[in-house]
This record gives C-alpha cells, structure tokens and sequence, in this order.
C-alpha cells in the first residue's frame, strides 16, 4: 500500500511538472523580451507585466502545490481550480498583450511572418466568438455533464489534456471578445456583445445544473459549493470582461463621435 502511495504521488508530481513547465517557459520568456523590448523602444507598461505575473501565478498555484492536489479529491477545490486556471488566469494573460511584446521584440520581418500566420483563416475561425464559445462554454458542460469528469481523475494523460484545453479555450475565449494585441478580422461590438450575453448565460445554468444534478461520485454537499463558486466566482470575472468590451466600445464610439482634435469641453 504504502509503495502504491508513493508511486502514485510521484506519478502525480510528473503531471504537476509537465503541466507547469509551459507556464514556466513563457514567464520566463516575457520577462527577456520585456528587457530586449526596452533596451530599443518606449518602455513596456509596468501594469502589463503585472498582469503577466499575475496570471501566470493563478495558474501556476492551481496546476502544482497543495491546492493541485485538494483538486482530486475536493470539487470545490477543483471549482476554485476552473476559476483561476480557465477564467482570472486567460483573462490576465491576455491584458499583458503577449503577441504585442513578441512582435516589438524580434526581428521585423520575422514580426511580418507572424503576422500573416495570425490572419490565417484557421485563427480567424478558432477566435470566433461562437466557436470560442463553444470551445470554452461548450467544452465544460461536456466535462461535467458526462463521465470524462471522473475519467479526467483516472488517466494522467487525459487529466493534463483537459487541463490544456481549461486554459487555451479560456484565453481563447477572452481574447475572442476583448482585443488587447493585433487582432485581423475584428468584428462589430454589437455581434460580440451578443455572443458574450448567451455564453455567460450557458455557463451560469451550467452551475445550476451541477447544484442540482452533481457529477457522478461527487457528493451533493461538495456539488452545491462547487456550484455556487462557478456562480458567484464565475460572475466576478464575468463582470471584468463585459466592463472592458463596454469600455472598448465606448472609447470606439466616443473616437468616431469626437474625431481627434475635437473635445466636449
């Protein structure tokens, strides 16, 4: 028993590292090109690097230490997991505007080259609204309303597979509706709105749906606080990101209304 202990532990601290060395690489990697950035151009904003720093600890904090390990046996914990890691975690990153830094920091024509690779009709696709949507929104209620949610807890391989898809789709997700870096293809505010509006709607039913009918082998206490943690935690970060696409479209609308040079004063 206590061999089986230990190599199960050991097997659990290889997924921590394996999930966690992204992070690790691209923390990393912002920091170099913030100081490479800086040593030719105007100073990147300190409150973007901050973001930075900040998201790549909520991830970090949920994928390795005390609380990655309460995720497998506490939904609860595993609900404060989903909110850092697919919610405030893609949210930061994406407002320290990573692919503006990547494409000030190299080469020009390697920053042409990338930037023709972002409007490729592939990316344009994936950070539709809809489809980022439905990846994101979509893909947790395929994670809770069906056995994968337990299979997740079984298989190495498909615990860090979901854990993946958790933080891309909700960056994708984020930066669909908010643009902070480069974005090709930009679609109106009102479509945009309209999306969000139905995608926070899905996802709050879906905390009802777990508060009422619990993934199977989670007992009804931990379903109803896991539940109400996806609500309440949930709408926290929800109302961040429909302030900053109402503050986008406002700042849009006020440019068009008072072309530059013209103030209301």
């Amino acid at each position: 028993m206590h061999s089986h202990e230990t190599h199960s532990q050991n097997f659990s601290i290889i997924v921590q590292l394996i999930l966690v060395l992204p992070f690790l690489i691209s923390f990393f990697s912002y920091i170099i090109a913030v100081i490479l950035s800086n040593q030719h151009k105007k100073q990147w904003p300190y409150i973007r690097l901050l973001f930075w720093i900040l998201g790549h600890i909520c991830a970090i904090v949920t994928l390795m230490g005390p609380l990655a390990e309460l995720t497998h046996v506490n939904f609860s914990a595993h609900m404060i997991g989903h909110l850092l890691l697919g919610m405030l975690a893609p949210l930061l990153i994406a407002l320290a505007a990573p692919m503006t830094l990547l494409l000030r920091s190299i080469p020009v024509e390697m920053a042409r080259h990338i930037s023709c690779i972002l409007r490729n009709s592939f990316f344009s696709f994936v950070r539709n609204p809809i489809i980022a949507s439905i990846l994101n929104v979509g893909g947790l209620w395929l994670l809770y309303t069906t056995p994968l949610y337990n299979l997740m807890h079984e298989s190495p391989f498909l615990f860090i597979l979901i854990h993946i898809h958790i933080f891309l789709a909700g960056y994708l997700f984020t930066v669909a509706f908010i643009y902070i870096d480069p974005t090709p293809h930009q679609l109106s505010y009102v479509f945009r709105s309209s999306v969000l509006l139905v995608a926070l709607t899905a996802h709050s039913i879906l905390s009802k749906y777990i508060y009422a009918y619990p993934p199977n082998h989670v007992s009804t206490q931990q379903a109803e606080q896991g539940a109400m943690i996806m609500y309440y935690g949930g709408d926290a970060v929800e109302i961040v990101l429909v302030y900053l696409l109402f503050y986008q479209w406002f700042k849009s609308t006020r440019s068009s209304i008072f072309p530059k040079g013209i103030t209301t004063s």
